[in-house]
């Protein structure tokens, strides 16, 4: 039974509230990764299944998922077998290649239809600091061209116009102090959903693009789906200019399906990057692509772009994710979660029907959420619009009632796993009723 933390909040964080300020003394902020903080305060103690335990004990249904990478459940009995029986024979050998290694490279070869070879890495962030790299080295080329509200990973080329802020509409390269000036003018941001944008850039920039970097689903900002034809419209522009195509499937690889979003979609980029959901929680990511662009990288003998990572491979996190991914292949996450993800969206947009206030549910398979603007969404600066007085206060009475859908970062996703029940999506559900009503309020 979860227990309410409704009448009991200021009490219920104290705890929470001193780990914090422990923390606050060692640990710039407290925190080891920007947007980590909440409002209330909570610091997790367990976590297992679908559910999170806080330092005073309170269980919260979690939806929050380590921002998508829990795709089967907290410790998942067969990821943790697995990991546990590989760290008990090595943890990390650094030198020639592991039969783990091997196995997972097979796997993603095999499911994932851009995947001819495959390097590991040990995040999203590496992978696509790599795929930036690459493009660049196969094709002579400078300028990386992204999406408005699209993240890719902190690194300087990608981290411009990657954040959802109220106000923030136009190319926004100043996010972080640090950026070099020479890495943010590499970079060019077309508007998702716009192919004109991105022709334009093309046109403005001949010869000079070096690569094409896009979530297939823009789940950074909300959720945004590819209208029709865009992610077409990429693959053929790409062609025509021998641009190299990377999809950025670190949130929609393995947890839309094995194959990724672009077995989904039937559009098949040059190289795709992934990582979050792969190894349910362990840090692991990968590179993938064509076997003619993956032999740049300097692990081949005649390679010519520079690939290197000490925990590449570590033997815990390559069986992670073979256990995972063994687990998505032989059970039915997909239909369970996916159900679960139309059950929730559904019981969703019930609730705001009646409503005058402007919102809209979005997702897709196992990914929702509920944001105060109005639909439909097809742009970032559409997301923009977003009342984030109203989703944070949105966010907060969910917490009060037992559901933790990360309360703090505007616009932010929620996340279905393979342990969530019915039951759990029921009591979601009268929270989320309950936590409207207090959104209505407070108008």
């Amino acid at each position: 039974m979860i227990q309410s933390l409704s009448g009991r909040l200021v009490a219920a964080m104290t705890t929470s509230k001193a780990l914090l300020h422990r923390a606050q003394r060692v640990t710039p902020g407290g925190i080891n990764s920007c947007r980590r903080e909440t409002d209330p305060v909570v610091c997790i103690r367990r976590a297992e299944g679908a559910y999170v335990e806080d330092l005073d004990g309170r269980k919260l249904i979690d939806y929050h998922g380590a921002y998508g990478c829990i795709v089967l459940g907290h410790c998942f009995p067969r990821v943790v077998e697995r990991v546990t029986e590989a760290a008990r024979n090595s943890s990390l050998v650094g030198v020639g290649v592991t039969e783990a290694e091997v196995e997972l490279a097979e796997r993603l070869a095999h499911y994932v239809p851009s995947v001819e070879k495959v390097l590991l890495t040990n995040s999203g962030g590496e992978a696509t600091a790599s795929a930036v790299r690459l493009a660049r080295g196969a094709t002579g080329r400078e300028k990386i061209l992204k999406f408005q509200g699209c993240y890719h990973g902190s690194h300087d080329y990608v981290l411009p116009n990657a954040l959802t802020i109220p106000g923030i509409s136009a190319v926004d390269p100043d996010r972080s102090a640090g950026l070099l000036p020479s890495a943010v003018d590499s970079v060019l941001v077309a508007r998702y959903n716009d192919l004109e944008s991105v022709e334009a850039l093309f046109y403005a920039h001949p010869g000079d693009v070096a690569g094409v970097i896009v979530e297939p689903i823009l789940h950074n900002a909300a959720t945004i789906a590819p209208d029709p034809g865009f992610l077409e419209g990429l693959r053929e522009l790409c062609d025509q200019t021998d641009t190299v195509l990377i999809f950025d499937e670190v949130i929609t690889g393995f947890r839309h399906g094995l194959g990724g979003y672009q077995a989904i979609a039937g559009v098949t980029p040059d190289v795709s990057t992934f990582a979050k959901a792969m190894g349910n929680g362990f840090p692991i990511g990968a590179i993938g692509g064509k076997a003619a662009l993956m032999e740049h990288f300097n692990t081949a003998s005649a390679g010519d772009v520079f690939y290197s990572g000490t925990y590449n491979g570590n033997s815990a996190a390559v069986a992670a994710a073979l256990a995972t991914i063994d687990v998505l292949a032989d059970e039915p996450v997909h239909d369970h979660t996916f159900r679960l993800g139309q059950r929730m969206r559904d019981g969703l947009q019930e609730i705001i029907a009646d409503t005058e206030l402007p919102a809209t549910v979005v997702g897709f398979g196992s990914i929702y959420g509920l944001i105060f603007a109005p639909p439909p969404l097809h742009s970032y600066e559409q997301v923009l619009h977003n009342d984030s007085e109203h989703f944070l206060t949105y966010k907060a009475a969910l917490l009060k009632r037992g559901v933790l859908e990360m309360p703090a970062i505007n616009a932010m996703r929620s996340h279905i796993s393979y342990s969530h029940s019915d039951d759990d999506v029921d009591r979601t559900l009268h929270a989320s009723a309950e936590a409207f009503a207090e959104v209505l309020t407070t108008r």
